[in-house]
């Protein structure tokens, strides 16, 4: 009798969702598939994909220093003197002088006390977040934040809160409900400073005078906004001159410091409670020496040579303004991330095809990177972009654009 119960049970086989994803498929019979194509050279502004040369608008290389001879220069020393990798956990085998090093010039760079560094950005806000919000804590977020964000806070134990993208009296509403409703626990907002895929900029001036009226803590992921906003590159606080009012910046080195690996920085004590207690730090290989010797150097150009920001900034502002004029809807950017917006995904393939193949590399966000129908093209600026190359995409977009009835 248990044998035939048994057997009247139906199982669902957990690769079944697996087996039933076709849209992949799909896209790429349509020959209109933008993803995980191989860059057959070294990574820059002109680049071989696919065995196709193209002009590549939809790297983070924001400073133009993933070529840079010093850069690659002091990655090749640091291997021949440290080896290939670390092998083993900062915390415990892992941890080298030139980590140290690194960590000490990243604390003084953004001017805090004490900084912190991972084995790559989405590990430095899951290590970060997770272990500071506890089962009392709130953490507040903006509903566009990065997946990695959203992903450490389901990890924590706190509750999670989002408020409307940008919007600081939403945010307001926010803390109140959490504050009325939340016991008298913690509270970190957790925002991006530059939104990796809108371009747009945190209301931080804002955003911490709500922050300090209801006791709440503040960190800024800095992914796209180190070495591009502020006086030095110094980031979101630095642009708007309130390094002492935010508590934690995050930061990575794969955009504007052309490495691999990530940051947290802050007040001593509170780098020194993560560093014990972060899991996606304790439980991870440290970055290879050849990453943290990479952003060193990448931190000395960053320092010595403020003329590519200011080059970065002028080839911001031309794309931004020359789009516009376009048609082209590009949002709030403020930044060199310039999104165009087109709306359905498949149209967004389409577009991305005929960028491609008229020699412009760009990147396509869709669902989840960006709200259903609201697919866009994403592309981004850097300092090394010379006037030849962006009139290039600026004639491609046009004609592209027209032929796909987006701008008239």
């Amino acid at each position: 009798m248990r044998a035939e119960n048994e057997a009247r049970v139906a199982y669902t086989d957990l690769f079944e969702k697996c087996y039933a994803f076709t849209t992949a498929e799909e896209v790429k019979a349509a020959g209109i598939y933008p993803f995980f194509h191989p860059i057959q050279s070294a990574p820059g502004d002109e680049v071989i994909v696919d065995g196709q040369k193209c002009v590549m608008v939809g790297s983070n290389n924001y400073l133009g220093l993933v070529n840079h001879p010093k850069v690659k220069e002091a990655a090749a020393a640091a291997a021949h003197k440290y080896g290939a990798g670390c092998t083993g956990s900062p915390f415990l085998n892992g941890t080298l002088d030139l980590h140290l090093e690194l960590q000490e010039r990243l604390a003084k760079f953004v001017g805090t006390e004490s900084a912190l560094i991972f084995s790559t950005g989405f590990q430095t806000n899951l290590g970060t977040i997770s272990c500071l919000g506890g089962r009392s804590d709130a953490l507040v977020i903006d509903r566009q934040d990065h997946a990695c964000i959203v992903d450490a806070c389901r990890l924590s134990f706190g509750k999670t809160y989002k408020f409307a993208h940008n919007d600081m009296e939403d945010l307001a509403r926010v803390l109140e409900l959490v504050r009325n409703n939340h016991s008298n626990g913690g509270i970190l907002i957790i925002v991006d400073g530059v939104f990796s895929m809108e371009g747009d900029i945190i209301d931080l001036p804002n955003l911490v005078e709500i922050a300090e009226r209801f006791g709440a803590r503040i960190m800024v992921d800095d992914a796209h906004s180190i070495g591009v906003l502020g006086k030095t590159g110094a980031g979101t606080a630095e642009h708007f001159g309130l390094t002492d009012r935010v508590d934690l910046t995050m930061g990575t080195f794969s955009k504007s410091f052309a490495s691999q690996g990530g940051f947290v920085a802050g007040k001593r004590e509170i780098i020194e409670y993560i560093k014990h207690l972060a899991r996606a730090l304790i439980f991870s290989a440290s970055i290879t020496p050849t990453s943290a010797a990479a952003v060193l150097a990448a931190l000395d150009i960053c320092e010595k040579e403020p003329q590519r920001r200011e080059h970065l900034w002028k080839n911001t502002h031309r794309m931004q303004k020359e789009l516009r004029a376009l048609g082209f809807d590009i949002g709030k950017t403020a930044t060199p991330v310039v999104p165009i917006r087109i709306g359905e995904d498949l149209e967004c393939f389409t577009f991305w095809r005929a960028l491609y193949d008229n020699g412009v590399f760009a990147n396509v966000a869709v669902s989840p990177a960006v709200p259903p129908g609201h697919a866009m093209i994403r592309t981004s600026y850097t300092a090394t972009h010379t006037d030849k190359h962006l009139d290039r995409v600026l004639e491609v977009l046009a004609k592209v654009g027209r032929d796909r009835g987006i701008i008239s």
